[in-house]
């Protein structure tokens, strides 16, 4: 269930963004997307809580508080298997450290973070891209095939302290990649964040 956070929202640098909300996982996740040539692709990255006990669904940020609010429920296909909760998820003092941008170009990908990050961890070494293939067919879902590693060959962050650029040799359109990220945040916190997304045109 796709829902978008308002501008006028209680979540500091999260307002105005997209997030979807797992019934199948109990999780909310982040979108960060873009529209390239009239092509909409992008990502999701889970955001930095507990599971819920229950699926979680139908939410809606309140009017008054801008915090938001959501179902949770079992019925079928779910990992969370509570019989039902209701939840309210309201923003804190501690960073989410989550991509609010995600941008693929012929050079590699740029992805805007909602909080500052300590430049010094922001190396190629604590990145790792890997990419692969999917099969459409009569099953349900398939296995990744042709998975390979993408090599980062270099690493920069921008003055805002936000912007990470990765340089990506050979990157190429995909159906499937994932950027798992382990950074610090400027108090020396572990950042450990995983984005899985899409690439289907390259700017």
């Amino acid at each position: 269930e796709l829902l978008w956070v308002p501008k006028n929202a209680a979540w500091g640098s999260l307002n105005g963004q997209l997030l979807n909300l797992s019934y199948g996982y109990g999780k909310i996740y982040v979108v960060p997307h873009e529209d390239v040539n009239g092509q909409k692709q992008g990502g999701m990255c889970e955001l930095p809580f507990d599971q819920f006990p229950t699926g979680v669904m139908r939410g809606r940020f309140h009017p008054e508080d801008g915090q938001l609010y959501a179902c949770g429920m079992f019925a079928w296909a779910g990992t969370q298997q509570q019989a039902g909760g209701f939840y309210r998820i309201r923003k804190t003092e501690k960073p989410a450290f989550v991509p609010t941008q995600l941008r693929a170009t012929k050079s590699g990908i740029s992805l805007q973070l909602s909080d500052p990050i300590d430049p010094a961890s922001v190396k190629p070494g604590n990145f790792q891209v890997e990419a692969w293939d999917l099969q459409r067919s009569k099953n349900y879902g398939s296995k990744h095939l042709n998975q390979r590693e993408w090599r980062v060959a270099r690493a920069e962050v921008g003055e805002d302290r936000k912007t990470v650029t990765l340089t990506i040799p050979g990157i190429a359109p995909t159906w499937g990649m994932s950027i798992e990220m382990v950074l610090q945040g400027p108090d020396g916190e572990a950042i450990e964040r995983v984005i899985h997304n899409s690439v289907f045109e390259l700017k």
